[in-house]
């Protein structure tokens, strides 16, 4: 987005993001640590992060809610394979456990990535592209940006997904895996059966 020409002569300072959460505290403490600076402004079911770079207005808002929304996930894009690993060790350094793609097709594009969550299961990735516009094949089995386990150098973790730790079960139902029981904190059913763990 060319922010000099958007809206006619209007220069647009920065993209705002607004988020609902469940415990403003709980995810204070979880930005804080993904993004390396303390919020602006905290007020009671509200905080606002004023992040510089890239330039973005964030703010948490603390509504009830079941479950996990309809957003499918949050991106920071950076210049180079060495800016996502930088940015994976800081947030290592800060206390948060991300998970790394490296030379992974998403988005029909070949990528380097990392992932955290938030503490209401929002997804963040911080990616860098290595190459654009790939053709689209009949191998792709998952939906586009959807975690995959990936190891050093782009070899492929043995674990693979589902995507069933996306979603919890229906109510009464224990976890079809291990994965959506860590997920969701209960039970996997006996005879549990998606094989995804």
């Amino acid at each position: 987005m060319n922010t000099e020409t958007t809206n006619g002569n209007v220069a647009v300072l920065k993209a705002h993001l607004a988020i609902n959460v469940k415990d403003v505290n709980t995810s204070i403490e979880f930005y804080k640590k993904m993004l390396g600076i303390d919020p602006a402004k905290v007020r009671t079911g509200y905080a606002k992060f004023d992040v510089q770079n890239p330039p973005l207005n964030l703010t948490l808002n603390q509504v009830p809610f079941d479950g996990q929304g309809a957003l499918s996930h949050l991106g920071l894009q950076v210049a180079s394979t060495a800016d996502v690993l930088a940015i994976k060790a800081g947030w290592e350094q800060r206390g948060l456990v991300p998970r790394e793609e490296l030379q992974t097709d998403c988005c029909y594009a070949l990528q380097d990535k990392a992932w955290v969550d938030d503490p209401d299961g929002n997804e963040w990735e911080v990616f860098t592209v290595i190459a654009d516009n790939l053709p689209e094949t009949s191998e792709r089995t998952v939906g586009c940006c959807v975690p995959e386990p990936v190891g050093i150098g782009g070899v492929k973790a043995e674990a693979t997904s589902c995507g069933c730790e996306a979603a919890p079960p229906e109510e009464g139902e224990g976890a079809c895996c291990d994965k959506q029981a860590a997920k969701f904190g209960i039970e996997v059913k006996a005879g549990g059966g998606c094989g995804c763990s």
